[in-house]
């Protein structure tokens, strides 16, 4: 917003800057202070516009989106083109759509254009680039330029850019033949940002007109292949480079610029060793080589100055470096799923905030050194081959702990309690006192329920007993809670409507699939968990943050199931079964309106099936049965798309999918009308009634008049004489009628 203007804005301007308003579809009241009333005169003032405070010429207009709930949509109006002294356009992550407006060129003093991430527009052409000679700053990122085939003469003619985004743009395969010589071309290109294109190994003889002044690339999500080009040695004022997720072969060049700070090759089909010159690049930063088919030992000689490394998803092998423990501004650290052998090494930087050792070799005890890193958020050592006890001084700043899939015995130290921000929590598999399958007893840790980060809890398969803890309640964060398969008696806690995150729509607000830690740097994991799910165990990892569920199955809870339950109208999945519940379903289950799964079978619930259960569309799993439900089935519903063995073993409940037939169903079956027999039918009436008509008229008139001839002589005497009367003239006409006929044919 600008406000210090001297000069108001021109008529001129003012006036194209509306007729922009105009064509917008929707704006959300972004634009709320543009207007032709008399406070909104001057458009100096107006939202995302900054003039020249001596001449009240328009020189920036930024009206980037900043959410997803209030952007401007529409079409990018040619009228813009009327700012002349315009020098700064930012119209990024808006919903503009169509054809990107090539009178745009005309803005000769424009030296910054951001048009990012307006995924419905389009440009076929950019020849209008080279009409901007002072333009450094050009992101069209996620514009649609599959059409733009002559895209790199273009950019050639652009004597001043230094930055240039086209990630996500579609951008058409350069064709060898018309490539264009270094003459006329940037000079000053420091920024290249070409990601998430499809681009093969072609774009090679263009990009390298650039090697000696790029300082920034990006070529990750492409198709490059073959080897890797000793051209990219060439640039040696290169400081960030980002090749992942392509498909390049071969060894790691040893000859790299030692000016890199950012260096980005996962995801590729490297192979060989990892080059001892990385510990001459005395300022790189961060270094990710993770998911390629590297061999052999982690360099000892490894920059000191790096920040973040992975080499996670490769093939080395040895012992993890002591050189690690002079790597004192390390935060992140993951040499996961490689062949490491060897115990964790006991001089590890204190300065961790992520570190990842999961699936490999490793061996020996968990080092109580942990408990001094105070600072890590992120800590991993599961599926390996550790022993010994859980250390009693781990520290408290956890958000991830993961040591399932090792050999740890003992118990669960009690500061775990003290884990605030834990969210996730992975003790599986071991021979511990605690957690799941580790064949624990006695009652559920009471400190469980201080873990307020939680979002995980899964004790299944373990032999607790007593009460479930009223603490858990205190989980607010909680998606999973599963306690299935042990020894848990008492009544369903009625406090469960306390967890927030399955009662509040929208109270979940975590990036499940990448989770972030704000300590100074930002890193991000992808967890996982398995879950009983429709009866089968299965892990879930990117959507892990879709199931929310409460598993209570084959224990022995008394009581009834509590009203309260309804509320948690965020649930997926709800298993009850197998338990020694009674009472009634509660009325207001429908209010579920989330559940996918609902099982409450082998119970001693009764009563009737509440009809509120019909309202949940989404319902695909439901298992009632062995119960004692009573009643008539919900009719015209979804409730009789499942099958019979939902509702078997519940000898007094009736009507369809069951075959037994509720009282009263016979009649109204009798009076059922088929509409395919419809006609038939009324055929078959019409005929009945007819006849019937025909019998009852004749019933009526012959008795009608004999009845009366019985009864009355008079009447009878003068009825014969009328019949004698009427015997006479049909005589006398029939007698004429031949006569005249016998007449005819003699005079013929």
């Amino acid at each position: 917003m600008v406000g210090d203007a001297k000069v108001g804005c021109t008529e001129r301007e003012r006036q194209a800057l509306l007729h922009f308003k105009q064509g917008l579809v929707h704006d959300y009241r972004v634009l709320s202070s543009w207007g032709n009333e008399e406070d909104k005169r001057d458009c100096c003032k107006w939202r995302g516009v900054e003039c020249n405070n001596q001449t009240g010429h328009v020189i920036s207009l930024d009206l980037h989106g900043t959410d997803f709930v209030r952007y401007l949509g529409g079409k990018i109006d040619p009228s813009l083109a009327e700012l002349q002294h315009l020098k700064h356009l930012n119209l990024s992550f808006n919903r503009f759509e169509g054809v990107l407006p090539t009178q745009l060129g005309n803005l000769s003093n424009l030296q910054s254009l951001d048009l990012a991430y307006n995924l419905g527009m389009t440009c076929g052409n950019l020849d209008w680039l080279s009409r901007l000679p002072l333009l450094t700053h050009l992101d069209l990122s996620g514009v649609d330029l599959s059409k733009a085939i002559h895209w790199p003469q273009a950019i050639n003619k652009m004597p001043s850019l230094t930055e240039l985004y086209l990630s996500h743009t579609q951008l058409p395969w350069i064709i060898p033949t018309i490539f264009i010589s270094h003459t006329n071309s940037s000079t000053s290109l420091a920024v290249l940002d070409l990601s998430r294109n499809g681009l093969t190994s072609s774009i090679y003889p263009w990009l390298f007109n650039f090697s000696s002044s790029l300082l920034h690339l990006d070529l990750s999500y492409n198709h490059l292949n073959g080897s890797f080009p000793d051209a990219f040695t060439n640039m040696v004022f290169l400081e960030s480079f980002v090749l992942s997720r392509n498909e390049l072969e071969g060894e790691i060049p040893k000859f790299f610029s030692v000016s890199f700070v950012h260096l980005d090759l996962s995801g590729n089909q490297l192979h060989g060793l990892i080059p001892d010159a990385f510990g001459n690049m005395t300022i790189l930063a961060y270094l990710d080589l993770s998911s390629n088919q590297l061999k052999g030992e982690i360099p000892k000689s490894l920059s000191t100055s790096v920040v973040h490394l992975d080499l996670s998803w490769n093939l080395l092998h040895g012992s993890i470096p002591d050189a690690f423990g002079n790597m004192t501004t390390l935060a992140y650290l993951d040499l996961s799923s490689n062949h490491l052998e060897g115990e964790i090494p006991k001089s590890l930087s204190t300065s961790f905030v992520h570190l990842d050792l999961s699936w490999n070799q490793l061996h020996g005890s968990i080092l109580d050194a942990f408990g001094n890193m105070t600072t890590l958020a992120y800590l991993d050592l599961s599926s390996n081959q550790l022993e010994g006890e859980i250390p009693k001084s781990l520290s408290t700043s956890f958000v991830h702990l993961g040591l399932s899939y090792n050999h740890l015995q003992g118990s669960i130290p009690d500061a775990f309690g003290n884990m605030t921000a834990l969210a996730y929590l992975h003790l599986s598999w071991n021979q511990l006192e605690d957690f799941g399958r580790n064949k624990l007893s006695g009652n559920v840790p009471a400190w469980m329920g201080s873990l307020s980060s939680l979002i995980v809890l899964n004790l299944r398969s373990n032999e607790f007993n007593g009460n479930i803890p009223l603490n858990l309640c205190q989980l607010k964060k909680i998606q999973m809670l599963d306690l299935s398969s042990n020894n848990l008696f008492g009544t369903i806690p009625k406090c469960l409507n306390d967890l927030i995150a399955l009662t509040q729509k929208g109270s979940l607000v975590i990036a499940y699939n990448e989770r972030q830690f704000h300590s100074g740097w930002d890193f991000s994991y992808i967890d996982d968990t398995l879950i009983q799910w429709k009866g089968k165990e299965l892990e879930y990892k990117k959507t892990l943050g879709l199931i929310r569920s409460i598993d209570f199955s084959n224990n022995k809870l008394i009581g009834e199931i509590p009203v309260e339950v309804t509320d948690l109208v965020e649930l997926v999945s709800l298993n009850l079964s197998r338990n020694n519940l009674t009472g009634s379903i509660p009325s207001m289950i429908g209010q579920l309106k989330s559940l996918d799964f609902l099982d409450l079978s082998q119970n001693q619930l009764h009563g009737r099936i509440p009809a509120s259960l019909s309202q949940i569309a989404d319902l695909s799993v439901l298992d009632l049965s062995n119960n004692n439900l009573s009643g008539k089935i919900p009719s015209g519903t979804q409730l009789q798309s499942f099958s019979a063995s939902t509702y078997q073993g519940n000898p007094r409940l009736c009507g369809p999918p069951l075959l037994k037939k509720c009282l009263g169903d016979e009649t109204k079956e009798a009076s059922f009308i088929d509409p395919s027999n419809r006609d038939n039918i009324q055929d078959d009436a019409n005929k009945i009634w007819f006849s019937g008509s025909i019998v009852l008229g004749f019933i009526i008139g012959f008795w009608g008049v004999c009845g009366t001839l019985l009864l009355n002589s008079s009447w009878r005497h003068a009825y014969f004489q009328f019949l004698n009367k009427i015997k006479d003239r049909l005589y006398m006409t029939t007698t004429t009628i031949t006569m005249n006929r016998l007449r005819r044919s003699f005079q013929s």
